[in-house]
């Protein structure tokens, strides 16, 4: 992979900047890092552990080479048009056909939704009970509203304060590691089990349909293609930041994998919605459980947070452009946030709980984003004969063709019930793609005949 130069534009940054170019290097390390790192992990090493045993560590590393193959066509399309706005309008580039780049944008927007709907389940189990008890649906909706609260009053996130929100969820999967080397050194974990798969599966199945789990952990590196106006020299550092970040989160899965595998029984990990928390209450080490609690319910919190934010905002910026019902644009008069769509989309997360299943619901957002990943590989190939007149990034050609052939893989692995959640969701977004332009035309004849 290299950084190709295609003309002499300054600093990589194509034509006259808008916004202002305060984004450096490390910090959009930490940015991409905040966004991969945390709720995920915190969430899903039991319900891998059920499909694994304890080689928790082989789907992750597994799910981190696939996460490479498309960051890679990622890295090339963000650097080589520099204002886009990401999956979606590369769709639009490379296809040209409105209803595909619709999908495209509307797969995003169903897998933010789902991955709030989940994250509300994670939020609203153990690590919630050691702090309060209450049903963990209930819960989960009361917490969605919550977001929808400050999500409507309006959020600023800043890249110091995602900085403060990294250092927090990295402490509390330091201490998991921690506590796993603490056991191994006492002898008290049983390493052994970290090579061990449920007895009677076929290792090379269980790796590939854990690393479908596991690939929920590694989403979130595509939503930095949102900010890449603001990145200084864009065709340098993005690639860098990108690469370097998703590798030091793999590195940190691994590793948690590791000590959450040998410190305790696959069946113990399984039967906890807070097996992390488990994992540090078996060490000794002390750490009170609200402390470790608190953490993974800051990381759990501060994903469904964003998740939803960047999806009402993505539902209002497609009915800006004419693609869904011109409603969902609504704003508050004196705080400006879309009102509609931040309503819209905490409903449909909130009756996305009542499923109560948070591995259907992971499993469904790598559905939905796996679409997207194939979109975005395959314009890739299809823009390559396209020039730009500034220096960016070029990945190697078969990186996008291994990354159309995992997005592939992966999807045979999906079952049935995640495919029909899939299904009606794609099927709803068709629908309200067609209302919506039904109704612009009948708009336009309408302004047409009282113009006339």
């Amino acid at each position: 992979m290299t950084s190709q130069a295609i003309g002499r534009a300054p600093n990589g940054a194509g034509p006259v900047d808008k916004l202002k170019r305060g984004i450096t290097g490390p910090l959009l390390f930490a940015f991409i890092l905040g966004d991969v790192l945390g709720a995920g992990i915190y969430a899903l090493m039991g319900v891998l552990s059920a499909q694994v045993g304890g080689a928790l560590w082989a789907p992750l590393l597994v799910a981190l080479l696939l996460a490479l193959l498309t960051a890679g066509s990622y890295a090339e399309l963000v650097t080589k048009y520099p204002r886009a706005g990401g999956a979606a309008v590369f769709a639009e580039r490379a296809f040209r056909r409105p209803l595909v780049s619709f999908l495209v944008g509307f797969s995003m927007l169903a897998a933010g939704v789902t991955s709030a709907a989940g994250l509300s389940l994670a939020f609203s189990g153990d690590y919630l009970a050691t702090l309060v008890e209450a049903p963990a649906i209930p819960a989960a909706i009361v917490f969605l509203a919550l977001v929808a609260a400050l999500n409507a009053r309006g959020i600023r996130e800043s890249m110091n304060s995602n900085v403060v929100m990294t250092v927090i969820e990295l402490s509390g999967l330091l201490i998991v590691i921690i506590a796993g080397a603490v056991m191994v050194g006492r002898g008290r974990a049983d390493i052994a089990r970290v090579v061990e798969f449920p007895a009677g599966s076929a290792p090379a199945m269980a790796i590939l349909g854990g690393a479908i789990i596991a690939y929920y952990s590694f989403v979130g590196f595509e939503t930095s293609a949102n900010v890449v106006e603001e990145i200084r020299n864009p065709s340098r550092i993005y690639p860098m930041a990108l690469f370097a970040s998703l590798v030091a989160a793999g590195a940190i899965y691994v590793l948690v994998g590791l000590a959450s595998g040998a410190a305790l029984a696959p069946q113990d990990l399984s039967r906890s919605s807070g097996p992390l928390l488990e994992v540090v209450s078996a060490s000794g080490l002390g750490v009170p459980a609200w402390a470790f609690s608190a953490i993974a319910l800051v990381a759990v919190a501060n994903g469904a947070l964003l998740t939803m934010i960047m999806s009402s905002r993505l539902a209002f910026g497609m009915a800006e452009h004419g693609l869904l019902p011109r409603q969902v644009g609504l704003v508050l008069p004196q705080r400006r946030t879309p009102w509609v769509a931040i309503l819209a989309t905490t409903v449909v997360a909130m009756l996305l709980t009542l499923t109560g299943d948070l591995s259907t619901l992971a499993e469904t957002v790598v559905l939905l984003l796996l679409f997207v990943f194939i979109s975005t590989n395959v314009a890739v190939l299809v823009l390559r004969r396209d020039t730009v007149d500034h220096a960016h990034f070029r990945v190697w050609k078969i990186v996008p063709v291994l990354g159309v052939a995992s997005c592939v893989v992966l999807l045979t692995q999906q079952s049935a019930r995640v495919w029909l959640f899939g299904a009606i969701l794609l099927a709803t977004g068709a629908v309200l793609f067609l209302a919506t332009r039904m109704a612009s035309r009948r708009l336009a004849r309408q302004a047409s005949t009282g113009v006339s």
